[in-house]
């Protein structure tokens, strides 16, 4: 019998750490008992999968360690097993990059090997000349996950003709998006995938260094691709003379990012690696050309790298099957905000937004309406209910003004206030500004003003045409695709949501009752009097005799809602 336990970041937020030991402390005989990465239903952990003799798999999910005793003996814990919605959640996706997430052991390189692991590389050594990899990945069309979308095969191709003896193959796994955990769960649950991408990468251009730039913020993430390098240099695959193969060469190590949005740029990562300041360069060069050290440098995030494997191990047409013909394959989604079935998931390019939102993600939690997603994290743009029917792909969701981004999707119903969700998104980029070039470093800022003054009820009926103007100004003038794009989350709002700000302007409220300053909170006829309003209250702005109807002082109320998250007898009104 083999037990997996889900060891995922999300996993051990949950308990998963006190389940496994409690699994332990039972001594089960002829048991082997393991971790693994998160499977991406991060809804349900803690998960515990029970494998029989036969490899036939029992799923449980939100596991305690009380009822581990239960799911070990004869009389089961049948209310615990996965609900078949949920295994169907699963069975509708298509996965490529998370295909041995939540299976195999991040932490043993013997059981990447077991599924195919490291195979694909053999094969590009023994049998292809980087020639032959590089057209194989552009038969592919793979394109680059982390946001952009450019071509992969072209920047390997640039660098393999930039003249230089020494080059670099880096991975940018640096993500800062607000609701983005894609390349996390990667890297704490399939590690070698990416150091495999990168070998054959590194062979396809002639690089002999590798450089997986990681955030600092991933502890986790981090530990496992320290197991998994150490392994793959014990087991040969780094190194000099890799697999007896003359001159061979490849080493690899880690760079902890200082958590600097701006460093998922790729100039700005370059500095960074080289002890700067992470601040963005004027292109050309290009990184190609002349990127860490001046040398020829290629730079792909994490997804873009975990795809390889599988193509050259199954060829470009295992992989163009799926997705459409300008956005082959497939991408990884972190779905987040107010869905019901919240995690990890990998979808054919093209999948409709409803298909991802409702049929996957389960639709929105406490039967709210959805009213938009937000997609590209704070370089992307809001996308309304009615482009639900829009397919999930570069071309498409760049015409709503959005973008594909690295693959946060921020679900959000009526209750989210469209021009605060612009304003949270400002607040962000504005602070991870780098700095250098002014329409970024002083534009945002001014945008957040403006902004801020709407929210607060202060707006100026020219303000929205004066933001219109603001962001025209910062997107054309900026030096990098952070001020490029900040702009993005509030010129989509305008589009599709200028009733909002009007509302907020011209009639000081605020439709989604979200902006405190425009709100406030009443006590009705449903009171009884209990008082645990005024208990919770932290300002007690709330008063009144024990059994008798209370009221709230409105000058002292600070709206921070504590009395209708404690209140039971829907007894406190918000206008």
């Amino acid at each position: 019998m083999r037990v997996a336990v889900g060891a995922g970041s999300c996993g051990y937020a949950a308990g998963a750490q006190k389940v496994f030991d409690a699994i332990k402390a039972l001594d089960l005989p002829d048991c082997k008992l393991e971790i693994v990465g998160c499977v991406g239903m991060c809804y349900l952990e803690p998960i515990v999968d029970v494998y029989n003799d036969k490899g036939e798999l029992a799923r449980y999910t939100h596991v305690q360690p009380d009822d581990v005793a239960a799911i070990f003996s004869d009389e089961g814990a049948d209310d615990k097993l996965i609900l078949a919605e949920d295994e169907e959640i699963l069975n509708t996706q298509v996965r490529i990059v998370l295909r041995n997430c939540g299976i195999i052991n991040p932490e043993r390189i013997e059981d990447y090997v077991e599924v195919g692991g490291y195979e694909a590389f053999k094969k590009c050594v023994q049998e292809m000349s980087p020639e032959d990899v590089i057209d194989e990945i552009k038969a592919s069309g793979l394109r680059g996950r982390g946001g952009a979308g450019f071509p992969a095969w072209f920047k390997w191709n640039a660098a393999r003709r930039s003249p230089g003896e020494d080059k670099y193959m880096v991975c940018n796994a640096d993500e800062g998006d607000p609701g983005a955990f894609m390349d996390r769960s990667i890297l704490e649950g399939d590690p070698h995938a990416l150091i495999e991408g990168m070998l054959i990468g590194a062979y396809a251009m002639g690089a002999k260094t590798g450089i997986i730039y990681v955030r600092a913020e991933y502890p986790l993430a981090i530990k496992r691709l320290e197991i998994a390098i150490k392994q793959a240099r014990e087991a040969g695959f780094i190194g000099k003379n890799i697999m007896g193969i003359e001159g061979l060469d490849f080493d690899l190590w880690i760079k902890a990012g200082a958590g600097a949005f701006v460093c998922g740029e790729e100039t700005a990562l370059i500095a960074s690696l080289e002890g700067e300041r992470g601040m963005p360069r004027l292109k050309p060069p290009f990184p190609a050309e002349r990127g860490y050290f001046a040398n020829p440098t290629n730079i792909n995030n994490v997804e873009t790298l975990a795809n390889v494997p599988f193509i050259l191990r199954n060829g470009a047409k295992a992989f163009t099957q799926y997705g459409t013909e300008k956005s082959p394959g497939t991408k990884i989604f972190a779905l987040t905000g107010k869905i019901n079935k919240g995690g990890l998931v990998e979808i054919p390019m093209g999948m409709p937004l409803r298909d991802v939102i409702f049929k996957i993600g389960g639709g929105i939690q406490n039967n709210r309406t959805f009213k938009a997603v937000q997609m590209g994290g704070p370089s992307g743009g809001c996308i309304p209910a009615s482009l639900l029917d829009t397919p999930v792909d570069y071309e498409h969701i760049v015409q709503t003004g959005a973008i594909v981004g690295s693959g946060g999707m921020v679900v959000m119903d009526e209750t989210t206030c469209m021009v605060e969700m612009a304003r949270f998104f400002l607040d962000f980029t504005c602070r991870e500004s780098c700095g250098k070039c002014t329409y970024c470093r002083v534009g945002t800022k001014r945008i957040l003003e403006i902004l801020e003054r709407i929210t607060t009820g202060k707006g100026k009926e020219t303000d929205i045409d004066l933001l219109l103007e603001l962001c025209k100004k910062v997107s054309e003038g900026s030096l990098c695709g952070l001020g490029q794009t900040a702009p993005n989350p509030v010129l989509t709002t305008i589009r599709y949501f200028r009733d909002e700000y009007e509302d907020h302007i011209k009639n000081g409220t605020c439709t989604a009752k979200q902006c405190t300053a425009l709100i406030a909170y009443t006590i009705n006829d449903n009171c009884i009097g209990c008082t645990a309003c005024a208990r919770a209250c932290p300002v007690s702005a709330i008063s009144g005799k024990v059994k008798n109807k209370h009221e709230i002082d409105q000058e002292a109320c600070i709206r921070c809602g504590q009395c209708i998250t404690t209140c039971r007898f829907n007894a406190i009104d918000v206008s």
